[in-house]
């Protein structure tokens, strides 16, 4: 399944469409939160792609969870996701 979501606010003008797929087989939460004024959040299943528009400095962190607890896997430059 293939989404895309959240706009950036209009003052951020020099945006990229990035893609993210979740090739694990647990359930991912992604994360950008170093944007001032826009916070970004998504649930992401096995093998499902996200296609997305960010800021190129933007950073996406990609939490996994364990059964108890959740835990931080990588961080990802966003300019790096960018779709060429």
């Amino acid at each position: 399944m293939t989404q895309i979501l959240n706009r950036l606010p209009d003052k951020y003008e020099l945006n990229i469409l990035c893609h993210y797929r979740n090739n694990t087989s647990t359930v991912q939460i992604i994360r950008i939160t170093n944007i001032i004024n826009w916070y970004f959040e998504r649930v992401i299943f096995p093998g499902e792609l996200l296609l997305f528009k960010a800021l190129p400095e933007a950073l996406l962190e990609i939490y996994s969870s364990d059964k108890i607890t959740t835990m931080l896997r990588d961080r990802l430059v966003c300019a790096r996701l960018k779709i060429k």
